[in-house]
């Protein structure tokens, strides 16, 4: 699409491979970790970039409006650290790597639980201070035969159902996408039962159902702001005593303070990966409070962070931003709308000659009619044409009449109603 090379700023660390082959399909790419606040809203002003990559950096409106972004890449799952809405508002599409990060978080989900339920970091804390305590570690409860409840059930649940299923555990899920208007849908599968796993997993009709039946519960929603706070005491509070609480997902879903009680009132063992105000840096101090109760494991928000989830990750935003280059579009947008206003298709069948649509496009703009999509089918040897104009309400037939008599290259008109 592009005549000239597409300039890419990177703002946090991405992998080599994903750098070279931007680069061998003749991208100018500016790899400048670190860019942050102020520093990036210069940077993408003084570069010119079309495309902008991050990880954990935030964008904000003021980097969308700064200079010609046309596309911003998160390098991960979550977009919550971009401003979609003044992206959208400035016609800046918005695209994430759903998925390619799925493993590693079950993974470190399956390490957490079996690390808590054989107390291995308490384990090794003693054997290198010198101590020996095979009595008191001998204790475990054991994960066959126990119930997981995984609140969420998108790519990471998924991958988490498989990975306790061949624990022998049995697996619950509660999920948004099994739940409709109405209250709770039929889920997929016979018995309450979703396969898409490839293991059986049983759809639980509300949060706080789950938690009470659960002997572990795993959080691996995405933050939005219906899920901000929504692991909260009434969920909490439902979970047997001594139960282990897994939290993979962003801190900011989970209510600490309900959290910190369930612990000290019920004996809830906790593994987390997030935390509230966690440094944006690699390195640096950090103190909170959970982390001093000696129930509750923790890790340095590591989730994604395996060579196979980045190597994954950078593949598929590589795909992303050459497809963009190639085409103009991406398919994988985050903010595009899925219903628009419009509420008639204008079919324009036509010959494939200039000014046809410019004609159509003019008589429905003294109408006052806006043009909400449009799509331009040619036929094999590029003489005709079906142009599907997606309009905001009907034309009448005072402008179908001027579109038809105003230019010899328009075949045929009809209009459908949506």
């Amino acid at each position: 699409m592009y005549a000239e090379a597409v300039t890419i700023l990177i703002a946090d660390p991405f992998e080599t491979s994903g750098l070279d082959a931007l680069r061998a399909a003749g991208c100018a790419v500016l790899h400048e970790p670190g860019l942050q606040d102020e520093a990036l809203v210069d940077r993408i002003r003084a570069c010119g970039a079309r495309v902008l990559v991050v990880r954990s950096t935030t964008v904000t409106a003021a980097a969308l409006e700064a200079g010609s972004l046309a596309l911003v890449v998160r390098a991960g799952a979550g977009y919550n650290t971009i401003d979609v809405a003044a992206a959208s508002r400035l016609g800046i599409y918005v695209a994430n790597c759903p998925g390619k990060n799925a493993i590693a978080v079950a993974e470190l989900t399956m390490g957490l639980i079996l690390a808590i339920d054989r107390r291995i970091v308490d384990n090794t804390a003693d054997l290198r201070a010198g101590r020996w305590n095979k009595k008191e570690y001998s204790k475990a409860r054991g994960l066959a035969g126990r119930t997981l409840g995984l609140l969420g059930y998108g790519n990471i649940g998924r991958e988490v159902a498989r990975r306790a299923h061949a624990c022998g555990m049995t697996v619950l899920a509660w999920s948004r996408r099994f739940v409709g208007p109405a209250g709770p849908a039929a889920p997929a599968g016979p018995g309450g039962k979703d396969d898409t796993a490839g293991v059986p997993v049983e759809i639980v009709a509300t949060p706080h159902d789950l938690a009470a039946r659960a002997d572990v519960l795993s959080v691996h929603l995405a933050l939005t702001a219906d899920t901000r706070m929504f692991v909260n005491d009434e969920i909490l509070s439902r979970l047997k005593p001594a139960s282990y609480f897994i939290n993979t997902s962003r801190a900011e879903i989970v209510d600490t303070g309900a959290l910190v009680r369930a612990i000290s009132e019920r004996g809830v063992r906790a593994g987390l990966d997030v935390f509230d105000g966690e440094p944006a840096a690699g390195t640096g101090a950090f103190v909170t409070p959970i982390m001093a109760l000696p129930a509750v494991y923790g890790t340095h928000h590591i989730g994604a962070s395996t060579d196979q989830a980045q190597e994954a990750i950078a593949a598929e935003t590589v795909r992303i931003i050459l497809a963009f280059q190639r085409t103009g579009t991406v398919s994988t947008a985050v903010n595009l709308a899925t219903r628009t206003a419009a509420s008639h298709m204008l079919v324009v069948r036509h010959h494939d000659r200039p000014g046809v649509l410019a004609h159509v496009f003019e008589q429905l703009r003294l109408g006052g009619i806006n043009v909400q999509e449009t799509e331009n089918i040619i036929f094999e040897g590029a003489r005709a044409a079906v142009a599907r104009i997606n309009i905001d309400s009907s034309p009448g037939e005072a402008v179908m009449d001027a579109i038809r008599s105003g230019n010899a290259d328009v075949i045929d008109l009809s209009l459908v109603t949506l």
